[in-house]
C-alpha cells in the first residue's frame, strides 16, 4: 500500500485554527465517555449495536466474556490499516479512544445504574449518544477503530458518506443478532443503529469538517 502520507502536527478546525493538546484530550475523553454511556444503555436494555462494538456484544452475550476487554482486543488488527491509510497520529488517537472506551465500559456500572429503563427509549438515546460521541472523536482525528477506520478512509479517498458505509456494516453485524436476540429486541437494536448513523450521516459530510 506504500508508505503512509505525512500527517499535520495538529488537526485543523473549520476556521483554520488548530486544536490544542487540551482540546484534543477533552475531545477523546468526552467522546469515548458518550459512547461508553451508549454501550451501557444498550447492554442494560439487552440490545445490540453495530460495528466492532456489535461484534464484541455478540461474543459477550454468547460467552459472557468482559465486554470492555473483548472490544479492545477486536480492534487491534485495524490499527495497522489505520497506520498505513490514515496516518500515525490518527492511529495513536484511535488507540487511545478505544482504550478509554474499554475502561469506561468496565468502570461505568460502578458509578451509574438504572432502576427502570425502557428498551425503545434506550435504543434511541444510546444511538444518539454514540453518534455524538463518534462525531466528536472524528473531529479530533480519531475513531473507535474497526469499521469506523474503513468508513473514514472511504469518505476521504472516494467521497462515500461515512455514515452510509457504517450503516451497511452495522446491518450485516445486526443480522448476527438473530442468534442471541428476540425479533423485537433486534428491531429495537436496528432503531438504535439508525439513530447512531443518522447523526453521523447528517453531521459528517464531504466538504464540511474532516478529522483526517
Amino acid at each position: 500500500m506504500g508508505a503512509p502520507k505525512p500527517q499535520p502536527a495538529r488537526v485543523q478546525a473549520e476556521d483554520g485554527v488548530p486544536h490544542t493538546l487540551f482540546e484534543d484530550a477533552q475531545g477523546l475523553l468526552t467522546g469515548a465517555l458518550f459512547v461508553a454511556l451508549a454501550v451501557l444503555l444498550f447492554r442494560e436494555a439487552g440490545l445490540l449495536t453495530g460495528g466492532t462494538t456489535g461484534l464484541a456484544f455478540l461474543l459477550h452475550y454468547l460467552h459472557g466474556w468482559p465486554l470492555g476487554a473483548v472490544l479492545f482486543v477486536l480492534n487491534l488488527p485495524f490499527y495497522m490499516f489505520g497506520w498505513w491509510t490514515l496516518g500515525r497520529i490518527f492511529t495513536f488517537k484511535t488507540f487511545a479512544a478505544v482504550a478509554l472506551l474499554s475502561l469506561y465500559v468496565e468502570w461505568l456500572p460502578r458509578w451509574i445504574g438504572f432502576e427502570h429503563l425502557s428498551a425503545p427509549f434506550a435504543a434511541v438515546l444510546a444511538g444518539l449518544l454514540a453518534g455524538a460521541g463518534i462525531l466528536m472523536l472524528i473531529r479530533h482525528q480519531a475513531s473507535l477503530g474497526g469499521v469506523g477506520i474503513l468508513a473514514l478512509w472511504l469518505q476521504k479517498r472516494h467521497g462515500w458518506r461515512a455514515g452510509h458505509v457504517q450503516m451497511l456494516a452495522d446491518a450485516a453485524i445486526l443480522l448476527g443478532g438473530f442468534w442471541v436476540l428476540s425479533p423485537w429486541m433486534l428491531a429495537l437494536s436496528l432503531l438504535g443503529a439508525l439513530s447512531l448513523n443518522a447523526v453521523i450521516a447528517i453531521n459528517h459530510r464531504k466538504g464540511r469538517y474532516f478529522g483526517v
